[in-house]
């Protein structure tokens, strides 16, 4: 298959970037470029805050709060779009702080049409600035008559839109010339899931309307309440950070009305909830809404901070504060920003681990060879690519389906071994559950041993 078909691409360009300037092959170098943008974050998120604030102290505040992410702080260096995201979104609210003031210069539009491709370039979800972008450019267009009011659109459309297509442009052709369509196949299907493991359903085409409706409207209804209460969550622990939240809140409060970037911040990350909640519940609740959302985090930032100023003021107005306490405040903010950063990332690398399924993929290669698998043998295994990268031999990934399904695509892809491993029956079900309960005695499946509790089979075809 040509790649990619699901996921956007430009982490993966930023990656090939980093490997072809350091000349080396390694993660270590595709993250270099990740590690760049992830510094590059904090003087944006401070740029953005003194574009709203006019307080240097402010910005610095911001700045810091930038560099002490908590939830996000493990994700940013690692070749993803996390770095990536929050990048673009802190520059998207600059410029719209330029387009407020000035919303003629069509420099600016050509801009953000750029910045609204690289989105859509990192993540099927970042087509939604598109739509917010136009709401934008309504919020600041003339409604004097009707003329004046599709002359500025025009004017300010064909920039936007040149900006857009210049990033865009190529990948499109690219999808005409592979799929014959502009999106590639796999982001609409998404609409069908029943399941988040469907994502790996064979045959793909199985995806469809008639598909979601089969599984019934209390299933339907029951994966979308679900997913709204994830995503809630998501929004107050993850965007929010526990701690900025409620500070956040209040400042939106005194600034929705007046300040157009805020306004647009709060709308553009609602309407990615619903989305994220009721088109695509499986992606959302399960990390999608998490990512996606940090194009906000820099507006989320800058307004932490001036929450924090109008709640310290509000209580020196009933005389329950001192104006001598805000800096001490702003310290403890940034102070407890620090601890928790620490305490998640040290949660989410050493508690946690990363990857801890893939060390074992060494020893299964090592029984598999000791048992006749030969240089130019495929497995088939729950991650593939984690597979590939740890032993060197060719891997795809486990499919949701039947029995037969996996026997199918072993012969269609010519895999001819089965690593299964225990998590995966928690998304695969009956079919993993039969193999894993009954090794022994599954038709077509010849039971090899396991190796430190991962079952391998021969698939006999």
């Amino acid at each position: 298959h040509p790649s990619p078909t699901y996921w956007m691409p430009l982490a993966s360009i930023i990656s090939a970037l980093g490997m072809w300037l350091m000349g080396q092959v390694t993660y270590s170098a595709a993250r270099m470029p990740f590690i760049i943008i992830a510094a590059l974050n904090v003087p944006v998120t401070a740029a953005l805050a003194y574009s709203i604030s006019k307080d240097r102290t402010v910005s610095i505040i911001s700045g810091f709060l930038a560099a002490f992410s908590v939830y996000s702080a493990p994700f940013v260096i690692a070749t993803e779009n996390f770095s990536i995201v929050i990048l673009l979104g802190g520059l998207y609210f600059i410029l719209c702080g330029k387009l407020a003031e000035d919303h003629h210069v069509k420099k600016y539009w050509f801009f953000l049409g750029l910045l609204i491709g690289l989105q859509a370039l990192a993540r099927g979800d970042g087509l939604l600035w598109v739509p917010m972008t136009v709401l934008f450019m309504f919020w600041l267009s003339p409604r004097d008559s009707f003329q004046s009011f599709s002359k500025f659109f025009v004017q300010n459309a064909i920039p936007l839109a040149l900006g857009f297509l210049v990033i865009m442009g190529p990948w499109y052709a690219r999808n005409l010339s592979v799929f014959g369509t502009l999106m590639t196949p796999g982001g609409s299907r998404a609409l069908w899931l029943t399941t988040y493991a469907e994502t790996f359903i064979y045959p793909p085409d199985t995806l469809t309307f008639q598909h979601l409706l089969s599984s019934g409207w209390d299933a339907i209804i029951s994966a979308r309440m679900r997913a709204l209460g994830i995503n809630a969550l998501s929004g107050i622990a993850a965007h929010g950070e526990i701690i900025l939240f409620p500070f956040v809140l209040i400042a939106i409060i005194k600034l929705y009305k007046n300040n157009l970037r805020v306004k647009l911040a709060v709308v553009a990350w609602l309407i990615l909830f619903l989305v994220m909640t009721f088109a695509f519940p499986f992606a959302g609740s399960r990390g999608a809404f998490f990512h996606a959302g940090m194009a906000f985090q820099p507006m989320w930032w800058v307004l932490a901070p001036l929450g924090l100023d109008h709640f310290l003021d509000f209580l020196r107005k009933r005389n329950w504060g001192d104006e001598r306490a805000k800096p001490i405040f702003r310290s403890a903010l940034v102070l407890i920003a620090i601890i928790l950063t620490g305490f998640v990332a040290y949660i989410r690398l050493f508690d946690i681990g990363w990857g801890q399924g893939e060390l074992e993929y060494p020893a299964v290669e090592q029984f598999l060879q000791e048992n006749g698998i030969q240089p130019d043998d495929t497995v088939m295994v729950r991650n593939a690519p984690g597979y590939y990268i740890t032993t060197g031999r060719s891997a795809i990934s486990l499919p949701f389906g039947t029995q037969e399904t996996l026997r199918e695509v072993s012969r269609q892809f010519d895999a001819s071994y089965l690593v299964l491993e225990p998590d995966a029956a928690l998304e695969l079900a009956d079919v993993v559950n039969n193999l894993l309960e009954a090794p022994q005695t599954q038709p077509g499946f010849e039971y090899m041993g396991d190796v430190n509790g991962i079952f391998i089979f021969r698939i006999e075809n």
